[in-house]
């Protein structure tokens, strides 16, 4: 029989993983260190995910991938034996702790010490990412008792060393902080200046954010939880999925109520029946770009000529813009559904043509004339973004095509990964390829290279929708971008937009010649070691192509379809 390719082993391994985390839902619980939770394992180790670099490597514990889960897990996480994943939000008349990660947007409570509760609000993108990250932390966990137990005199030197430094009052400093590290980096067959960077970034999101228990406590607790099982099954992590969880999923609860929320919004501002265009994007480029030179005017500043240079310059002028934007449109509206997507609702109509950016190329007779209102919201998780915009496109309950949002346009930008290129390029989507599935989608894109800066490097062609920012996988994606596929990209929302797009046209809810638009900006490279995400933010590179995309999406909803004389 012929061998399989890397990249199918690859897909095999990413199709088990979905297949056994969507019974996990069903049968009710699991256990990561038992006979399925070993089979979860295997799978993520087959399909062996770039952002983990070394958790294949049983000598080594990777710590790029531990900085980068840490951020994304609720603090404590390590100390945990039982977590519980579930869509009823019951705690907020509680004493149990609400716990935000550093950077995902999900909500959990510290039943006790040893329990935590997942509040699961975005969909099936959301179980995955989680199971993820604790299937990965226990190989780690695993790595580290063996390094730390497996000998015939009991425990290492060095795990009794490392739980004294645990149980002091204040971390060591000076030669005794070093001389932990030193011993830490034993445990974990790193080098000491391995160690000590990993040590650094967790102790700085520490103090700044209170958002993890520091490095030494983080391999303790999961060693720790190791040595417990080993002594006794009772002490097992064990991971329990509620009845609520299993009728939440496919129902979107909580998209429906955020849907309304906004509806309601616009019909109280007299919007409900304005020309709408939809924008999913972080909440500060289009306010900023729109309100940004008003509010320096208003400050006595200068508006620098270059529209990047003016980002810059507002960019710790957070209230200032807030203030001037709420007079000339401008709401802010916070989620309160549960779905974490906030909205800036924009009335076009009311800013002032006096305080538009000059690169800015906005038809003020066509805005005043039409009255367009931009509804951009927050980027959505996955999964989610079907619900969402599934949700806004239909109208509500039973309500007829009357009650529908006038719908011109909806444009998709955010970041993804970058195949051909590197950090900072752009990506214009031709089509959409769900993976793991054989759903496909034509994009008809209203964005084109043409539309940008010449010194811009665009990327057009198929993008491909991810299960997960954590199951990438290189010989996949290799594939994907060698292959008659031609991707240029990856990314976890687009294809579930489109899918929802697509429906809504059938259904009637949109026009079929509406405007589309996705434009990416590249935050990693997952095919380059150093590039991928769990190599960092990008910081002010980002700057550039998020404003670039923001300008040109801008512009094409502020001007006729067909490029008229400006106003002078």
């Amino acid at each position: 029989m012929e061998e399989l390719s890397k990249s199918q082993k690859a897909r095999i391994a990413i199709r088990t993983f979905k297949i056994l985390a969507d019974s996990f839902t069903l049968q009710g619980s699991y256990k990561p260190s038992g006979k399925v939770g070993e089979k979860l394992a295997e799978a993520l180790k087959q399909l062996s995910p770039e952002i983990y670099g070394s958790m294949t490597d049983s000598r080594i514990t990777e710590l790029k991938g531990l900085e980068y889960v840490i951020d994304r897990m609720p603090k404590g996480i390590e100390q945990c034996t039982r977590i519980i994943l579930t869509a009823q939000e019951d705690f907020q008349d509680t004493s149990f702790a609400k716990i935000v990660p550093l950077k995902r947007r999900r909500f959990s409570y510290a039943v006790s010490e040893k329990e935590i509760c997942f509040v699961i609000t975005t969909g099936k993108s959301e179980i995955y990412d989680i199971l993820t990250h604790i299937t990965f932390l226990n190989i780690e966990a695993q790595k580290i008792y063996q390094q730390a137990c497996n000998r015939v005199e009991g425990v290492s030197f060095e795990w009794s060393e490392l739980e004294r430094i645990v149980a002091m009052d204040q971390g060591p400093v000076g030669e005794e902080l070093e001389q932990a590290i030193w011993n830490l980096s034993i445990i974990i067959g790193r080098t000491y200046r391995e160690t000590r960077e990993t040590y650094e970034y967790l102790e700085r999101n520490k103090k700044e954010f209170n958002s993890n228990n520091g490095l030494f406590a983080i391999i303790y607790g999961i060693g720790k939880r190791v040595m417990g099982e080993q002594n006794s099954k009772k002490n097992e992590l064990t991971v329990y999925f509620t009845p609520s969880l299993h009728e939440m999923i496919d129902h979107q609860k909580y998209a429906s109520l955020w849907a309304k929320k906004l509806k309601e919004s616009l019909r109280s501002s007299n919007l409900l029946n304005r020309p709408i265009h939809v924008v999913s994007a972080n909440m500060h480029s289009m306010r900023n770009l729109i309100y940004g030179p008003g509010t320096l005017a208003e400050t006595k500043k200068a508006v620098p000529d270059d529209v990047y240079h003016m980002i810059r310059e507002i960019r710790n002028m957070e209230e200032s813009i807030e203030s001037y934007a709420k007079r000339h449109g401008f709401i802010f509206q916070e989620d309160e559904s549960g779905s974490t997507i906030d909205v800036n609702i924009i009335d076009l109509s009311r800013i002032d043509q006096h305080y538009i950016h000059p690169s800015l190329k906005i038809n003020y007779h066509f805005v005043k004339e039409t009255g367009p209102v931009l509804l951009v919201i927050d980027y959505a998780f996955g999964t989610q973004a079907f619900d969402i915009m599934d949700e806004l496109l239909k109208p509500e309950g039973n309500a007829s095509d009357d009650d529908l949002l006038q719908i011109k346009s909806i444009s998709i930008m955010g970041k993804a990964g970058v195949l051909p290129g590197k950090k900072g390029d752009i990506m214009l989507a031709t089509a959409h390829v769900m993976e793991g599935t054989a759903d496909n989608y034509i994009v008809d894109n209203d964005l084109s290279i043409d539309d940008f800066d010449k010194n811009a490097v665009v990327f057009a062609g198929p993008m491909v929708t991810v299960l997960g920012t954590s199951l990438q996988n290189r010989d996949v994606l290799e594939r994907f971008h060698s292959s008659a596929w031609r991707a240029v990209g990856l990314e976890m929302e687009g294809g579930h937009y489109q899918r929802a797009i697509s429906g809504a046209i059938i259904q009637g809810h949109i026009p079929a010649d509406m405007k589309t638009r996705y434009a990416y900006y590249a935050s990693d490279n997952p095919l380059i070691s150093g590039q991928t995400l769990a190599s960092g933010p990008m910081g002010d590179d980002g700057i550039v192509p998020t404003y670039m995309i923001s300008k040109i999406i801008l512009e094409k909803i502020a001007n006729y379809d067909t490029p008229v004389k400006e106003e002078k």
